[in-house]
């Protein structure tokens, strides 16, 4: 009979240990998968089939018209221009904030930290107000714009805005760990090397967080699209000019078009389903690059 030798033994009940952690009764398994499964059947796929059915409950012709609706098509042009320019605005401002505070230490960081939390702490509603207060007719600069015939709420400008306002964390808050957890080294071998400030954010920052970029624009993206609260506050709900999809939506539920507001939902539906798509594509090839560069390091 052999006997295990001290350190043999401690290793030996220390696996044990670790696999009566990891591991549970069949029945523990199985009853956790049934109400995941239960919920995600509830709280989802039950929701998603039912805005297709009920779009489609008409008819194929009924959908297809209520898409191509000229307020329809207004708003999912209103939809598009608001994420077109609050997507890139953000980007770039999410790269610097990000890039300012995981490389530099400078004054007022922790605020600017804050800061970009803030859109997470404020109601979309509240965020639409502001704008309201500060650019209205009896806003701080209302009297001024009117003057200068430029108008900001119940206008494109001000969606734009309110949608720049509730979006621009997502890719400052993914870049921020990602770029502490890499360091400085290589910024600083780059720039012993007599590499600029630009080839150093080419060249090498910005190739070694491009997937957790792409994460944060996917996010950024979708809640673009889908934004209500803050919206709705700019909008005023002018049909055919400063609806969005989401604004629309309610409009034609309201009054009792439930065909035509299940049509419109379903596509921004479809659009977070493809967002969804691309955010699990993104995740896998994050991890597999991870996985990569851990096997070439060992």
């Amino acid at each position: 009979m052999s006997i295990k030798a001290p350190s043999q033994y401690s290793h030996y009940h220390a696996k044990v240990a670790r696999s009566r952690a990891t591991s549970e009764r069949a029945w523990v398994r199985w009853s956790l998968i049934a109400t995941m499964l239960a919920f995600l059947a509830l709280f989802l796929i039950v929701p998603l089939v039912a805005v297709f059915t009920e779009a489609l409950r008409k008819g194929f012709a009924a959908y297809l018209s209520a898409l191509i609706d000229p307020d329809a098509l207004s708003s999912i042009k209103l939809t598009l221009i608001a994420a077109a320019i609050a997507v890139p605005l953000n980007l770039t401002f999410g790269v610097a904030a990000a890039w300012a505070i995981a490389k530099f230490e400078f004054r007022g960081k922790s605020i600017l930290i804050t800061l970009i939390d803030l859109p997470f702490a404020v109601s979309p509603v509240i965020a639409g107000l502001i704008y309201v207060l500060i650019f209205g007719l009896q806003g701080w600069f209302g009297s001024s714009l009117i003057d200068h015939d430029i108008k900001v709420i119940f206008a494109i400008p001000g969606i734009v805005l309110a949608t720049i306002f509730v979006t621009f964390p997502f890719v400052a808050r993914e870049l921020i760990p990602l770029m502490q957890a890499q360091g400085k080294e290589e910024e600083e071998a780059g720039l012993v090397l007599g590499a600029s400030g630009w080839q150093i954010l080419w060249r090498i920052t910005l190739p070694n967080v491009k997937w957790g970029l792409l994460y944060g624009v996917i996010l950024t993206n979708a809640r673009a699209m889908g934004e209500f609260g803050a919206v709705s506050v700019v909008s005023g709900h002018i049909r055919g000019m400063t609806n969005t999809m989401p604004l629309h939506v309610e409009i034609l539920y309201n009054e009792y078009n439930y065909a035509a507001a299940f049509a419109v939902a379903s596509l921004l539906a479809i659009l977070a389903l493809v967002t969804l798509i691309l955010k699990s594509l993104v995740e896998w090839q994050s991890a597999r690059s991870a996985f990569a560069n851990e096997q070439n390091f060992s």
